[in-house]
């Protein structure tokens, strides 16, 4: 059964891929086509999934929405990664005082929830999905930062660091072929499953209109709009929400997996 849920949690992240690559496959309609004559209506054989108070075929919106969604959650996980992941290396491999000032920036931003600090971020450098993927990037960085430093840690002192600075190669040399790698894979890993996080995040910036602008599609921006006809039309908020959901889910399925993998165990 375990199985099953993963090979379906990857085939929903393969389609995910592919929408936000290539929406046309999936959805044949212009998200941004205004149809007057055709709002809030429910899923029928013309429109699968409904319409929008413009009379914009949802399921159009939902998987053009995707390359957004998906772009706020794996660039602000990735912000994050190499951020965090340099000064978790500079904390590891540095002085004491370097070792410290970044340590404590760390437990400042550890201090504030996230999505509180992300909104900090955002008010002073504005709105849009540029600035709310950096904002939920930067509120992740302390994260990343005390988990590869103490990656960093334990590789500084192994045996095999040790015999390469023996024979003679270089510091730097030793950080890029030997620290930098193992400090990172196993971090590298664990983000998968924060993936899911970011995502939600970035949808709820966008949901306080904070994310995307309208009319851009955006699964965040859509649920926010629709809360407005959730007693008229039940569709427009639902499957956005389903949307974000089966997303996250599968992100942390797969994220699980390949982590219990890492580790040498079996899903």
């Amino acid at each position: 059964m375990k199985r099953l849920g993963l090979v379906l949690a990857a085939a929903v992240l393969a389609a995910l891929v592919l929408a936000a690559l290539a929406p046309h496959l999936f959805a044949g309609q212009d998200p941004l086509a205004v149809d007057s004559g055709q709002t809030l209506r429910p899923p029928s054989a013309e429109h699968l999934l409904g319409t929008d108070e413009n009379g914009r075929d949802v399921l159009a919106r939902i998987v053009h929405g995707t390359r957004t969604s998906l772009l706020l959650g794996f660039g602000a996980i990735a912000v994050a990664l190499v951020c965090g992941g340099l000064l978790g290396i500079a904390a590891g491999l540095g002085n004491r005082l370097v070792e410290n000032v970044i340590m404590r920036l760390s437990d400042i931003g550890l201090a504030f929830p996230e999505l509180l600090l992300a909104l900090v971020v955002i008010t002073v450098a504005g709105g849009g999905t540029g600035n709310a993927m950096l904002a939920i990037g930067v509120a992740n960085i302390p994260n990343y930062a005390r988990l590869v430093r103490a990656q960093t840690l334990a590789i500084r002192r192994s045996s095999y660091v040790e015999a390469a600075y023996a024979l003679g190669l270089s510091a730097p040399r030793v950080i890029l072929r030997h620290v930098l790698p193992n400090a990172v894979k196993p971090v590298l890993i664990l983000a998968t499953i924060g993936v899911g996080t970011a995502l939600v995040a970035g949808s709820a910036l966008s949901f306080l209109g904070l994310g995307t602008p309208p009319p851009e599609p955006e699964w965040g921006s859509m649920l926010s709009t629709a809360r407005n006809f959730i007693s008229r039309a039940w569709w427009y908020g639902v499957f956005p929400g389903a949307a974000i959901t089966l997303t996250v889910i599968s992100v942390t399925v797969v994220g699980r997996a390949l982590r219990l993998r890492s580790e040498g165990r079996t899903w």
